[in-house]
């Protein structure tokens, strides 16, 4: 059988108060420093007598504490010295490899529910986040899914975004509040379907607001009255987002997590991490290998920018590394070895191409987020008349990713783009493309659809990745699911059970109706 050590961190205190020993290889350091205070505390010997002098020291001493504690506000206190000074530590609680929006989403949830008690290290190699697919985003917010786990995690982010200040906000002596304007355009997404479609729409539509969402379900006519922009031909229903759908500055999302979750304690590094060292433990015993031979994940190989090479010990590794993450789990011999280990972890970049184009009669300002039956999409970007849009290629159509993302294909919006919009808003028959940009999606070939939670061969490896272009508006919720996975030993919040890894080993994938 594989491993099943995912105890809760709660749990293991539990035990530790009521005296019982424990052996636990994922325990994070904290814990072991609460085993040595304890029991230097469980001795019968009296305590050694306190001359007058050191009484006094001991007493003004905790007076000047008391007073730090009340001047210097909570937050400003939480970095340690590692952190302050940059330094790539010897050994943590938890590394996340990624620091873009999906492993800072979850070193915040982890600092914001441990604080102190857990050490968190963020692996990112590339800071300014130039290539990153958070940033090259179109950032997109919608309800309209078909799985239950997706809507109600958009649900969830819509709700976050509502409170950002309260969440991700920081408040520091000395300081402005500094306030956290995501942009939000809150127009809503409007899907649209044929004949043959119109049925899925119904049916996504009537779970969406049985989960909480709020849209409406739009026949060809109420449609062309609603947008008169909008040619109806071959449409015979819509779905419109009536509330928190829209979309919003993926560098402003990924800036207050990173800010949020730093000031909170977690350590960023700049390295890349490049392997990882096992340690040998032949008492565990898992299907698909000889007994006696089974070897854990110890630490993790990191590549700083002078070129040295650093090992980080670890009781929990997360992978978050966006469109790497396939060959970051190689590394750890993911897809590489017998048994469990012989199912890679299917997550590869793809490249998406985003066009921008003027038109000054085009649709107005509350126009939602259109989606084509054909997949093809666009909305405004700002208020001078400019919009953006794209489609995702036909697999084998599929644009190199060696290329670079400087190479982005201009005869792709010519010939498959250009002519659904067209039809579908006349007034952009005449548009000419101004500028364009690509990104990676952190592509996941098996569903299309993000994979939450640990990994059943190790006991202290866990992934959040291949979210297929939704990781941006799932980052909220996501970060909070692997947060209790981690430290509660389950999904509190929203089930996610079924995003795991295990329905690769299974063979049954989770498939979304709503693939844009």
């Amino acid at each position: 059988m594989p491993p099943t050590a995912h105890h809760s961190l709660g749990a293991l205190v539990r035990s530790l108060i009521r005296g019982r020993s424990i052996h636990h290889r994922c325990a994070p350091s904290f814990l072991n420093r609460n085993v040595r205070s304890m029991s230097n505390s469980e001795n019968n010997l009296p305590p050694p007598r306190e001359d007058p002098i050191s009484r006094t020291l001991r007493v003004l001493k905790g007076d000047i504490m008391s007073l730090k504690n009340k001047i210097i506000p909570t937050s400003a206190k939480l970095l340690d010295d590692t952190v302050m000074k940059g330094i790539t530590p010897e050994h943590c609680d938890v590394v996340i490899i990624g620091g873009g929006v999906i492993g800072s989403s979850i070193a915040y949830w982890l600092k914001r529910k441990a604080l102190r008690g857990l050490s968190v290290v963020v692996i990112e190699k590339e800071p300014t986040y130039s290539q990153a697919s958070t940033v090259l985003s179109c950032g997109g917010l919608r309800h309209q899914f078909s799985l239950p786990e997706n809507i109600q995690m958009s649900l969830f982010a819509s709700d976050f975004f509502r409170n950002i200040n309260e969440n991700l906000g920081i408040n520091l002596p000395g300081r402005d509040f500094e306030n956290i304007d995501l942009q939000f355009t809150p127009y809503g997404y409007l899907f649209l379907a044929t004949e043959e479609g119109a049925e899925q729409l119904v049916k996504n539509s009537r779970l969406q607001v049985e989960l909480g969402a709020k849209n409406e379900l739009l026949s060809s006519s109420k449609l062309k009255e609603k947008f008169p922009w909008l040619n109806v031909e071959g449409i015979e229903l819509g779905c419109h987002g009536l509330e928190g759908e829209g979309w919003f500055d993926p560098w402003s999302l990924l800036q207050a997590f990173k800010k949020k979750a730093y000031n909170l304690g977690a350590n960023y590094i700049t390295a890349e991490a490049v392997g990882f060292e096992f340690r040998a433990m032949p008492e565990m015993l898992t299907e698909g290998i000889e007994p006696g031979s089974y070897e854990a994940l110890d630490r993790l190989l990191i590549k700083t920018q002078d070129g040295r090479i650093h090992a980080i010990k670890f009781a929990i590794a997360v992978i978050a590394a966006g469109p790497e993450s396939g060959k970051v789990a190689a590394m750890a011999r993911v897809g590489q070895g017998k048994g469990l280990l012989s199912l890679p972890l299917p997550v590869e970049p793809r490249k998406r191409f985003v066009y921008c184009y003027h038109c000054n009669d085009g649709p107005g300002l509350n126009a939602p987020l259109t989606i084509d039956p054909t997949g093809t999409y666009f909305r405004r970007e700002g208020l001078l008349g400019n919009y953006i849009g794209g489609r995702s290629p036909a697999e084998e159509e599929e644009p190199p990713v060696d290329t670079g993302l400087e190479d982005i294909d201009h005869s792709f919006f010519d010939s498959d783009v250009w002519p659904v919009l067209a039809k579908r808003i006349p007034a952009f028959e005449n548009i000419k493309v101004k500028s364009a940009w690509a990104g990676y999606y952190d592509h996941n070939y098996f569903d299309e659809n993000g994979i939450i939670g640990p990994h059943p061969y190790y006991h202290n490896l866990y992934l959040a990745c291949g979210f297929s272009g939704h990781g941006l508006q799932q980052a909220p919720a996501v970060g909070r699911a692997m947060m209790e996975m981690i430290i509660d030993g389950g999904f509190v919040s929203i089930d996610l059970s079924r995003m795991g890894f295990d329905r690769i080993v299974t063979r049954e994938p989770l498939l979304e109706q709503n693939i844009v």
